[in-house]
């Protein structure tokens, strides 16, 4: 049975890149209501690998990130921006 997907914490979010990608990942998946193993499914990734992304301890291709946006349904641009700069893009 699937864990229940959670929405990341603020104190998960860190300054770099990296972190940025796995927590805008990690919040776009609570906002669709689905799973690491559904979003894998969706990119034709492994489970472990998106994990792995979200806990920052892989290096993304920008392939994969296309990949994970579109099985998103997000701009791949979304997934590299801070949160609260997302938020004044979205008021533009």
């Amino acid at each position: 049975m699937p864990k229940r997907v959670t929405r990341p914490k603020a104190s998960q979010f860190e300054r770099s890149l990296r972190g940025t990608l796995a927590y805008n990942i990690r919040n776009f998946r609570f906002e669709k209501k689905i799973s690491q193993e559904e979003l894998a499914f969706r990119c034709e990734l492994d489970r472990t690998y998106i994990s792995a992304v979200e806990r920052c301890i892989w290096n993304v291709s920008l392939g994969n990130i296309e990949k994970i946006a579109e099985a998103l349904e997000v701009e791949p641009w979304r997934l590299l921006v801070p949160p609260k700069q997302i938020d004044i893009a979205k008021e533009m």
